[in-house]
């Protein structure tokens, strides 16, 4: 008698224990009754290519990629979409029957369905979107929020070279000022996005002033430790409505966990309980 296969997938990662990957698609799987597993896998750099060809032969249908592979597993795929392409880093992996790698990004839909579920009142075309950073997070955020349809984007980053960058890349929409203007620009965000890791548990706080939150703003911090950060403190004070970080890493997870075990899994709170075991 032939057994099926049973299903494999992971995440990559150097380092990757800190990821709540496993745990999430644990989750779902065991939700869900499916036979698969789903591991974190520490690869060095030098390891990548070698790990992810032997990969398909081992039984995985795919993988997601975090830091640093997210660009080097770009150059290893024999194909890679549209919209990693434009974000210039991938983060799931699906490995094809034929034998073929196709490399995707699903951090711009996590971020935009994360900021949809939380803030089910914003409307993409309300006003401009104020983004701090523009680091690769910042990519897929940018992407998405023109995507959607906001109408400008005030970009500000440290290194003003790394906004002017991304400015050349998504055209005139992204409108770059120096971090010293972050207080001023904020003002005339009708959504505030810090894609930077500043205010980060074990990282130095985020150091812009505030006090031109508009109320009715929606403000939204890609971390999600602590959950509830400094600029979302000081948002909700304001009389903003927030979203946390979290939620992005859950919605970034769904469409790789569907197209590997196929089914669609929700994001409920029992998913966010389970990632935050």
């Amino acid at each position: 008698m032939t057994e099926a296969k049973i299903p494999l997938a992971g995440v990559i990662g150097c380092p990757v224990a800190h990821s709540k990957s496993p745990q999430l698609h644990r989750h779902w799987l065991n939700t869900h009754g499916i036979a698969g597993h789903y591991v974190p896998m520490h690869v060095e750099p030098e390891d990548l290519a070698d790990t992810i060809r032997m990969m398909p032969k081992m039984g995985f249908v795919g993988a997601n990629v975090t830091i640093p592979h997210k660009e080097a597993v770009m150059e290893i795929a024999d194909k890679v979409t549209d919209r990693a392409k434009l974000i210039g880093a991938a983060n799931t992996l699906i490995f094809r029957k034929d034998g073929t790698i196709m490399a995707d990004n699903t951090d711009g839909y996590g971020f935009i369905t994360n900021l949809h579920q939380g803030a089910p009142l914003w409307e993409p075309q309300s006003g401009p979107a104020v983004v701090l950073g523009a680091g690769g997070a910042c990519r897929a955020v940018v992407a998405s929020l023109l995507e959607a349809g906001v109408p400008e984007i005030l970009l500000t980053n440290r290194t003003r070279d790394r906004a002017e960058q991304l400015q050349s890349d998504f055209g005139s929409q992204v409108k770059v000022s120096d971090w010293v203007q972050a207080g001023n620009i904020i003002e005339e965000g009708a959504l505030i996005v810090n894609t930077t890791s500043l205010g980060m548990v074990g990282k130095p706080r985020l150091r812009v002033p505030l006090d031109g939150l508009q109320r009715n703003a929606v403000v939204t911090d890609l971390i999600y430790a602590p959950l509830k950060t400094d600029l979302l403190q000081t948002a909700e004070e304001a009389g903003c409505t927030v979203v946390d970080g979290l939620g992005m890493l859950l919605h970034q997870a769904v469409p790789g966990f569907e197209r590997w075990f196929g089914h669609r899994p929700d994001v409920d709170a029992a998913t966010r309980a389970a990632a935050l075991r």
